[in-house]
């Protein structure tokens, strides 16, 4: 892969998951897609032996082309702000969060490994 040819879409959504699944289907020409303001919404309910309801995933938006990567919320007033989307064909570089560099809800640091290089 030749780093001059990483196609890189940026987005703010707007918590619409119209957009994000519009956006996701779209762009598979693109590698990276960075998406702002997501909406995050219960996805499903997990068993529980505190709830006999279960307890609520909560999660965004995603597609079979795509990996997501995003930070974990701590809370439920401390939903991540910013995802990551990448193109499922390029997952051979092995991407990684920098969460040790820095760990904040509005801004991702990814790594990936490219000859030998850490990118």
């Amino acid at each position: 892969m030749i780093l001059n040819n990483l196609k890189i879409f940026s987005q703010n959504i707007w918590k619409n998951n119209l957009i994000i699944n519009t956006v996701l289907e779209v762009n598979s020409n693109f590698d990276i897609i960075f998406i702002q303001e997501l909406f995050w919404s219960t996805i499903q309910f997990i068993p529980s032996s505190s709830n006999c309801e279960g307890e609520p995933l909560v999660g965004v938006a995603n597609h079979p082309n795509w990996l997501t990567f995003t930070r974990a919320s701590d809370s439920v007033n401390d939903f991540p702000r910013v995802v990551i989307y990448i193109n499922i064909r390029l997952s051979l570089l092995c991407f990684s969060l920098c969460k040790d560099v820095i760990n904040h809800r509005d801004i991702l640091l990814v790594s990936f490994f490219n000859n030998n290089n850490i990118f």
